[in-house]
């Protein structure tokens, strides 16, 4: 019931403030769909808790730089993006172009200045992210990115992408990782919701001026690392590092060379 409660709400709340957000997005400037957008955020995450059961327990918000940087945050659940989104008051997101296929949408991600790209990656996805980022970086906004490109199951990673690097190394900002257990209670888009707290973690920053092996590995391993732990936090169980698997692209890049 629980999960029944908290779809319906979650599906009448996308519905409604879409739908104002999209009337907003006549008038000029992001202040007023910027608005609607921070009241659906807070409400979703107000329902997550209400309805669902799931209370979002914030750490390391001590840790966050002053000016702009970049979040480089771990994605096992569609919740994520609320529970992130909840702690800052602008926050430009990087998102995948398959969000745009929803009505009315499009306008709305193109108002708030999201960085919208190709999920498959590859040259043109990484001179849209430069080009989309550089917007934001210009404005002093803060930037949320998943470096993986997709949901991943919890115990599970795909291979980090080098975009968050080259946002990284183009506008010299340091780069905060996340790591979070949300996907034990909300799995991915999964109708089920288990309830329980869960936690995000702001880990140290990541300086600036690292080369990109470097670099990655490292945010992979403080990320990948720190999760891992959060996970058996909640669970009881002992700390398992997650198990890399292909991302969908490979599994279809892969068959396709297959089958030629």
């Amino acid at each position: 019931m629980r999960s029944l409660a908290f779809n319906v709400a979650y599906w009448l709340l996308s519905i409604i403030y879409a739908s104002a957000a999209a009337f907003a997005a006549l008038a000029p400037g992001r202040g007023a769909t910027s608005w609607i957008i921070r009241r659906y955020v807070k409400r979703m995450v107000q329902a997550m808790r209400l309805l669902a059961g799931i209370r979002i327990q914030v750490r390391g918000k001590e840790r966050l730089p002053t000016g702009p940087f970049i979040i480089a945050s771990k994605h096992q659940s569609w919740g994520d993006g609320f529970a992130t989104y909840d702690q800052f008051d602008d926050l430009a997101f990087v998102t995948g172009d398959h969000l745009e296929k929803f009505p009315l949408l499009g306008t709305v991600l193109r108002k708030l200045g999201a960085i919208v790209v190709n999920n498959c990656g590859g040259r043109e996805a990484r001179e849209a992210l430069k080009d989309r980022s550089a917007d934001a970086h210009a404005a002093g906004r803060r930037i949320l990115i998943y470096p993986e490109g997709n949901l991943a199951k919890v115990g599970e990673k795909f291979r980090y992408r080098s975009g968050v690097w080259h946002m990284y190394r183009d506008f010299d900002m340091p780069v905060v990782p996340l790591a979070t257990n949300l996907g034990l209670f909300w799995p991915q888009e999964e109708f089920r919701k288990n309830p329980g707290v869960a936690t995000l973690e702001f880990l140290d920053p990541i300086p600036t001026g690292l080369g990109k092996d470097e670099f990655l590995a490292r945010l992979e391993a403080a990320v990948e690392g720190r999760t891992s732990e959060l996970i058996a936090e909640a669970t009881g169980q002992p700390v398992t590092p997650a198990v890399q698997v292909s991302a969908p692209d490979e599994v279809a890049r892969a068959a396709k060379l297959a089958a030629a």
